[in-house]
């Protein structure tokens, strides 16, 4: 493999990783000796340096990582505090009122009540600290299941889950049905 591409090929495993990783592992993978590795780790940090990159390669111990530059912190605090407080989807609160109303729930049992796929707005909710992993369901493949957080409770101002308001009647004997299926599966 040609320089530029190992370099490009060692940013891309980096940037992917979003966590520190271990020189000999990277070697290892692009099938050249650490030292080479090495040189062409440092060969990308300072083609990030000279074009006055926004990020750096950072070495701890025998790992590296790609990291933002220490003097955009500030910027970068700003814009992930503004990604935090955006509002929520239709389809997040979909999502929050089943868990809310249901709890504990699967995946699978949001997927069933809403037809489409859940797996971004459940990664959300957990990321805003909405919902959580209450633990796992004891059948095969071992589910997770979810539930509602203190923060949930206090973004919606209620002191417990018993102060939701009650479903309409149409949708309440749907929802009792499923109930009575989850906690029969729970049990």
């Amino acid at each position: 493999m040609k320089a530029s591409k190992l370099q490009a090929a060692v940013e891309a495993i980096l940037f992917a990783s979003g966590e520190p990783v271990e020189l000999d592992k990277i070697a290892q993978v692009l099938e050249i000796e650490p030292d080479v590795c090495e040189q062409v780790i440092l060969n990308l940090s300072a083609k990030l340096d000279e074009m006055n990159s926004g990020i750096c390669v950072l070495k701890l111990d025998n790992m590296y990582q790609l990291s933002s530059r220490t003097e955009y912190a500030e910027v970068i605090r700003d814009v992930l505090e503004l990604r935090k407080n955006t509002p929520l989807s239709p389809a997040a609160f979909e999502v929050l009122a089943v868990i809310a109303y249901n709890q504990p729930v699967t995946k699978s049992f949001i997927e069933q009540i809403r037809g489409v796929d859940c797996s971004g707005v459940i990664a959300t909710l957990c990321q805003k600290k909405l919902i959580e992993e209450k633990g796992r369901l004891d059948l095969p493949g071992r589910p997770l299941i979810y539930g509602t957080t203190p923060d949930f409770l206090r973004c919606f101002s209620i002191s417990s889950l018993d102060e939701l308001p009650d479903l309409p009647q149409k949708e309440t004997d749907s929802v009792e049905e499923q109930n009575e299926e989850n906690n029969q599966v729970l049990e």
